[in-house]
């Protein structure tokens, strides 16, 4: 069965690559909400261009009032979720290539999206496609997800999860390889203070923000897990707070803290006319490395690439974060960095033929367990 569904996705390759560059070629960078159209006009039209596609392919769709796009493999509803997402950062400045041009040099191809993340996505629709076309039954039913504001947000994912229950396990391709089996928490913390206070708010931003290092030292936090690595303090930023002094800071943390006592650290350090909140925050997500779904997906990719397949973390953060029981899993190859959000984005022909196997081989072991 494994031969064929490999043979399978070499036949479908030039099938598969135009449907990817047909996607790319949409500018999804997230506009002016419109009457049905949360998202902005871009990002509808990626979301019903992709449906139309599912449907093309035989698969039973559903939209979920313009936020979040389903194709269905199989009856049921303790479904096996994947979710990507169609929505795009802004172009930038830097590009040789066309940025929603899905030009292809030499078997790579440009474009922003094409890695992050409507490649990967497509490759699972893909990957699925093939499942269905070789008449391969499966114990779960199979969800693609396609989200439309992971760039921005999240808010797809909060409000498809008031419509619909979580997948019973999954993944989301927006990551690296191999199988990640645990994320970072990320906290995007306030700090406020009355305008007449400004000389003790400019104090704690120039002493605890802005001259600490990239892992928080001068907070105290500069912690070290030996799962996760060191803390992260990223994205600092002057914020709008009406008559208010307000400046925002981002950690990325590991398992061995805790939201409160990072709050607890922080409010240490403020005077008494400074305030501090916690403004988002997630939790740091963890599943076991030798549990069903992560040791399935390892398995599948070793077949594939004969590289080693040990769940490894991620310092990144995904839809995992907030979709219960899905973790991350590709679409990047060890040593593939600084590709996604950048100019010239790019993912190679083959690549996206090896995640569509890769994928494959996961939704069948996935899909076979009990």
């Amino acid at each position: 069965m494994e031969t064929e569904i490999l043979k399978k996705i070499d036949e479908i390759e030039e099938q598969m690559i135009d449907a990817i560059k047909s996607i790319v070629r949409i500018d999804s960078v997230k506009s002016e909400a419109q009457p049905g159209m949360p998202f902005g006009k871009g990002v509808n039209d990626a979301l019903e261009a992709t449906l139309k596609l599912c449907e093309e392919l035989g698969f039973e769709t559903e939209n979920v009032d313009g936020r979040m796009g389903i194709a269905k493999y199989g009856q049921g509803e303790d479904y096996i979720g994947i979710i990507g997402h169609l929505d795009v950062v802004p172009v930038g400045d830097g590009w040789k290539h066309e940025p929603f041009g899905a030009e292809e040099v030499n078997g790579r191809i440009f474009g922003r999206g094409i890695l992050d993340n409507k490649g990967p996505v497509l490759s699972c629709l893909f990957a699925l496609y093939v499942l269905k076309e070789l008449n391969i039954k499966l114990n779960h039913p199979v969800w693609i997800l396609f989200g439309t504001d992971e760039e921005s947000g999240f808010e797809d994912l909060e409000y498809y999860l008031t419509k619909k229950k979580p997948p019973i396990m999954g993944w989301t391709p927006d990551c690296k390889y191999p199988v990640v089996y645990a994320e970072r928490g990320r906290a995007a913390i306030r700090v406020y203070a009355d305008i007449k206070h400004q000389k003790e708010f400019n104090h704690f931003v120039n002493e605890y923000l802005l001259t600490s290092d990239d892992h928080a030292n001068k907070l105290g936090l500069n912690i070290v897990d030996e799962e996760f690595g060191a803390m992260q303090l990223r994205g600092k930023s002057l914020i709008d707070c009406d008559e208010d002094l307000g400046f925002e800071f981002v950690l990325s943390y590991p398992a061995s803290i805790t939201i409160e006592e990072i709050m607890d650290k922080v409010k240490s350090k403020l005077s008494e006319n400074l305030k501090a909140e916690c403004a988002k925050n997630y939790d740091p997500v963890r599943f076991e490395k030798t549990g069903f779904l992560c040791s399935s997906l390892q398995k599948a990719y070793e077949k594939i690439t004969g590289f080693d397949g040990t769940p490894v973390t991620t310092t990144g953060g995904t839809y995992a974060k907030l979709m219960p029981n899905i973790v991350p899993f590709g679409p990047s190859f060890p040593g593939q960095k600084g590709i996604g959000h950048n100019p010239d984005e790019w993912m190679d022909r083959k690549d996206l033929m090896t995640n569509a196997k890769i994928y494959a081989l996961s939704l069948l072991y996935l899909g076979s367990g009990e």
